[in-house]
């Protein structure tokens, strides 16, 4: 018989292998499926974590269809398919503006290496933003369709992904885990790297060089306060 994880704990997972991570091409906000291998990946993941004796009351993930096909096959694989699955824009990639759906070689060849990697690794600098009469630009996008216009990017650095993140933590997440609710959180890469930044109160060079790697489950553990004990990672 397994046993619950403590009340005091959220697990974050990182979407599966996508259809765009076989061409290297930079996904952002553009709603790709994932393959078949992201598809195992949530399934192991939610095996482990059903082995590891968690279980969740609710789980929070991003708009685009590849965090939500995660927490489909991993509640699933988990035992707990049925919670109530709550989705935001808040949690979506980072925009990356006139990047999205460019490989890296293409994006050497405009831009040259060092700007570019300047663009996707570093903390402060947002790539060239998308015109907005680009049909890349969320606001053609049906997904956006009922929101604020003016909240849709063009393009983001990593400190504007992390700032229209933080707010969803602090506002929704962590009174519902004051309250003792199980959590769940599927998001992306860049916004993972945010939370990392913003629970284990590192600077932005240093969160430069974190990785999240994909479909591994990451747990923190917080005190009744909500300090932040520790983390781990069910690997």
């Amino acid at each position: 018989m397994t046993t619950s994880a403590p009340p005091f704990a959220v697990v974050f997972i990182r979407h599966g292998h996508s259809e765009w991570n076989l061409t290297g091409r930079f996904t952002g906000w553009t709603d790709i499926a994932l393959t078949e291998t992201g598809l195992a990946e949530a399934a192991q993941a939610g095996r482990r974590l059903a082995s590891a004796g968690y279980v969740f009351d609710e789980a929070h993930g991003s708009v685009l269809r590849r965090t939500r096909q995660t927490l489909d096959v991993l509640l699933d694989q988990a035992g707990c398919a049925g919670i109530p699955i709550f989705e935001t824009w808040r949690l979506n990639e980072r925009h990356y503006g006139a990047l999205q759906g460019m490989s890296k070689e293409e994006i050497f060849a405009a831009w040259g290496e060092a700007r570019s990697r300047r663009w996707w690794r570093g903390y402060h600098e947002p790539p060239p933003p998308l015109d907005l009469d680009d049909r890349r630009h969320p606001r053609f996008d049906p997904l956006y369709a009922g929101m604020d216009q003016s909240l849709l990017p063009s393009t983001e650095s990593l400190a504007d992904c992390q700032r229209r993140t933080l707010p969803y933590w602090r506002n929704i997440l962590l009174p519902r885990l004051a309250a003792g609710r199980r959590l769940l959180i599927a998001s992306h890469g860049n916004n993972l790297r945010g939370l990392v930044m913003h629970l284990d109160g590192i600077t932005p060079e240093e969160m430069e060089r974190v990785e999240i790697p994909s479909g591994v489950p990451c747990v923190y553990r917080f005190a009744a306060d909500l300090r932040v004990l520790g983390r781990d990672w069910l690997d």
